[in-house]
């Protein structure tokens, strides 16, 4: 066959920049987004924030009026319909009035806090026992840097300092010592002619510092050491150390017949010794917390209100956005100038941005609107009352595709009185009952916990016997099945849950 031209006609669906955008932003997390807003906030001058008190109606008015060619607003553009921010709850900004708040001029012997509040004066007083200054800072701290700190605070020669920076090195994120006192010593100059006695007994010095049990080489050495930190008054504490010293592989086997013979106490005397060990933290470098905090900011918010179950955005994490009515009001439909082209995209593009976070919160309304309606049992009783959900329900529900609702529930989040979970939470699997019905995955894993809470801790349940109790009430579960929910509620095994209570 020779080579042709045809001109064929088809359809093809593409995806245009706007369309691309809008489903961009439709995946992204609320501080996802509040980038996202920030970069066209600094991007786009057509762009700006809405403030509170401002009226919106005048942005809307001005571009209109300036896409027409006209000196003044003629009608009201549609644009404000599909604007982020209404001016239903704004209030009108008089600056006379903001004026007279503002004093001419400080007294002198006056602070900026006595005339105006700030977060600083919100802050409690020292005297208030809720006040926890750490749980308020932002910047994470190594475990390294910790010591590293404390060391600086230490008297010590150039040698045993560095003997004692070379220990800090070595040691991990939960507390422990990786290497080998011999490697380390073998690892320094020979030049500095450094001993194993020498480090071993920076390494003592190390072990006093903050937090307890640091620069342990073993479980048993950790634990010796915040037992000496102690009061010597403490009770039952020569019976801890004797325990930790000579007998903690019996009390990993929980074989507590051997250990009340061994130690000679009884099964109360036993349950206290081991209540004082098991106050002690197995990791003492996880009380460092190197990572920064992450903050969970809520998308959705849900309350009850005379017996009806009410959902709407959180307005907070929202950033109202509107069209700057001064610039808007430079553009002249026809003007063909660089200046006047670049200024019309800019606004083409500043009404496609606020348009795409409008679809978002529609979107996202309705899909929280429909999980709510479907797990009303879980916001009135808890995650026994969870029911089977997947995302094709959803779909069917909003007339939407599952991938779209695969992208609208990814790190949304909706606060609820019973706390704040993800959107994916509401989904789970199934599995069949006695009477033909569904019990999904969440209430299953909910009553394994209340039957592990509710057990006798001297003859904790097998996972066998978890499934026949789980069969007694009409839900048909596998053993394995029960495993994996045990693990991952992250409940330890029968043989590991065995208490001396």
């Amino acid at each position: 066959m020779k080579p042709s031209l045809v001109l064929k006609m088809g359809q093809q669906l593409t995806m245009t920049p706007q369309l691309q955008q809008a489903i961009r932003l439709l995946q992204l997390s609320t501080l996802d987004l509040q980038q996202e807003i920030q970069e066209a906030l600094d991007s786009n001058p057509m762009l700006e924030r809405q403030e509170d008190g401002e009226d919106f109606d005048t942005s809307d008015q001005m571009a209109d009026a300036a896409e027409k060619g006209d000196t003044a607003p003629t009608h009201q553009d549609s644009f404000q319909e599909s604007s982020v921010a209404t001016n239903n709850e704004a209030e009108n900004f008089d600056e006379s009035d903001w004026s007279e708040r503002i004093p001419n001029e400080l007294p002198v012997d006056t602070a900026w806090e006595d005339i105006y509040q700030t977060s600083a004066s919100n802050l409690p007083s020292n005297d208030d026992d809720e006040w926890d200054f750490s749980a308020r800072t932002s910047a994470g701290e190594s475990l390294q840097s910790h010591l590293l700190w404390q060391l600086n605070l230490a008297p010590m020669s150039d040698t045993d300092r560095l003997i004692a920076v070379t220990l800090i090195d070595c040691i991990n994120d939960q507390g422990y010592l990786d290497e080998n006192l011999a490697d380390i010593t073998a690892g320094f100059d020979p030049e500095l002619e450094i001993e194993m006695d020498e480090v071993e007994v920076v390494l003592r010095r190390i072990q006093s510092f903050e937090p307890t049990g640091v620069g342990a080489r073993d479980l048993r050495e950790c634990l010796a050491l915040q037992l000496r930190q102690l009061p010597s008054h403490t009770r039952w504490l020569t019976e801890a150390q004797r325990l930790v010293n000579d007998h903690l592989d019996v009390l990993a086997s929980r074989d507590y017949s051997l250990l009340m013979r061994r130690m000679k106490l009884k099964e109360d005397e036993l349950r206290q010794v081991i209540e004082l060990i098991q106050s002690l933290n197995p990791r003492p470098g996880s009380q460092i917390e190197a990572s920064e905090p992450e903050y969970v900011v809520p998308d959705v918010i849900v309350r009850k209100h005379n017996e009806r179950w009410l959902v709407e955005l959180n307005q907070e994490a929202m950033p109202r956005l509107r069209v700057n009515p001064q610039y808007a009001g430079f553009v002249r439909r026809a003007d063909s100038s660089a200046d006047n082209t670049f200024m019309r995209n800019q606004l083409q593009e500043a009404r496609w941005f606020i348009k795409s976070l409008q679809s978002r919160n529609e979107t996202l309304m309705k899909v929280a609107t429909q999980i709510v309606e479907h797990q009303r049992g879980f916001l009135d009783y808890g995650d026994e009352a969870m029911k089977p959900l997947v995302l094709h329900d959803i779909a069917e529900a909003v007339g939407m595709h599952e991938s779209t609702i695969s992208r609208v529930t990814t790190q949304k989040f909706m606060h609820t009185p019973r706390g704040i979970y993800e959107l994916k939470y509401f989904f789970s699997s199934h599995v069949s009952t006695a009477e033909g019905g569904e019990c999904s995955s969440t209430a299953i894993r909910a009553i394994i916990k209340k039957l592990v809470a509710a057990e006798n801790a001297k003859k904790p349940l097998s996972d066998s016997k978890i499934a026949g109790l789980l069969e007694e009430q009409g839900i048909q579960v596998a053993r394995r099945t029960v495993a994996k929910y045990r693990e991952s509620l992250g409940i330890a095994p029968s043989s590991e849950r065995k208490r001396l209570m």
